[in-house]
């Protein structure tokens, strides 16, 4: 079992919009490998909706209702891109800790 320092943040959240943590040493373990997959897919996922964001912006014909959409899309895809960042930020520090 990890301590405490080393839970991964996991790339969904809970009941409630609670975050949640994974505790394992096995990180090719299913759930490692699951939260590895979600996460590729998230930052995928915000790499299509920037690019879209771009072409959005640039047309002038492009009304209020489809920004206001694509606003909460990205919205949505920020907090998974973050999550990640802080989950895979945390990994690294406690890597290097480790080999400290």
């Amino acid at each position: 079992m990890t301590a405490q320092d080393e839970l991964r943040l996991l790339p969904w959240s809970g009941p409630g919009g609670n975050p949640c943590y994974l505790s394992t040493d096995d990180r090719d373990g299913f759930m490692s490998r699951l939260a590895d997959n979600i996460e590729s897919v998230q930052l995928g996922t915000a790499a299509d909706l920037l690019e879209q964001a771009s072409e959005t912006l640039d047309d002038q014909d492009a009304d209020l209702e489809e920004k206001q959409q694509l606003a909460k899309e990205l919205t949505g895809a920020l907090r998974d891109v973050l999550r990640v960042a802080i989950s895979r930020g945390h990994l690294l520090a406690v890597n290097e800790s480790h080999s400290v």
